[in-house]
């Protein structure tokens, strides 16, 4: 495999892209160039259309370069460019993160400046906090009130009406509620998620 330096101003954007790249992935990509450089070649057939690394290639010309690493393919028919396009768009969709792994090494690494990820999520992930440890730790009981927030959520999301201008909560008295009964859409505002079951648990 032969991968060569070539102008972006050669390259060739294909007439029609399976993949659309939203504005936040070629932020991401940038970050990504920034902090690591292009890391995997940009895929051409003979006539320099881009077979592979159509969002690497806009957010190159967006960071203002010149030149990237790329790889051309000869030997391709016309359907084998379509099915290599496809696979490359899906096949490393089909992973599954290894969440233990991964909050390993966030913890390890202590920082959140990662391309790809929200960082505020990732600093949600991070906390310890004796709140969210009493919840953790105390779940299996929520207060009325807490269940009646979630099923407003949640009747507001069945409405599409779900976010910051769904209606608050009306106030009741604290008494406790078994868990069972608990609605699985995330509430609004700060949460988290029972590592046990999956269940959404509301940061007051």
């Amino acid at each position: 495999m032969k991968v060569s330096m070539m102008k972006l101003a050669d390259l060739k954007r294909p007439e029609k892209n399976c993949r659309i790249h939203t504005d936040r992935q070629l932020k991401e990509f940038k970050r990504s160039v920034e902090m690591f450089g292009q890391i995997r070649p940009i895929v051409v057939d003979e006539t320099n259309t881009i077979l592979c690394g159509n969002g690497l290639y806009e957010a190159l010309l967006e960071m203002g370069k010149t030149e990237a690493s790329v790889l051309k393919r000869t030997d391709l028919t016309e359907a084998q460019k379509k099915k290599l396009m496809l696979a490359d768009n899906k096949v490393y969709t089909l992973g599954t993160d290894n969440l233990e792994v991964f909050d390993e090494w966030l913890r390890e690494l202590g920082d959140v400046d990662i391309p790809g990820y929200d960082e505020e999520l990732l600093e949600t992930l991070l906390a310890e906090t004796p709140e969210i440890d009493e919840l953790v730790t105390d779940y299996g009981n929520f207060t009325e009130s807490s269940v009646n927030s979630m099923k407003r959520h949640e009747e507001a999301h069945a409405a599409g009406n779900f976010g910051p201008s769904a209606a608050p909560a009306a106030q009741s008295e604290e008494t406790p509620i078994q868990n069972q009964n608990a609605p699985e859409t995330p509430p609004e505002g700060s949460y988290v998620v029972c590592p046990n079951c999956g269940h959404h648990i509301p940061v007051r």
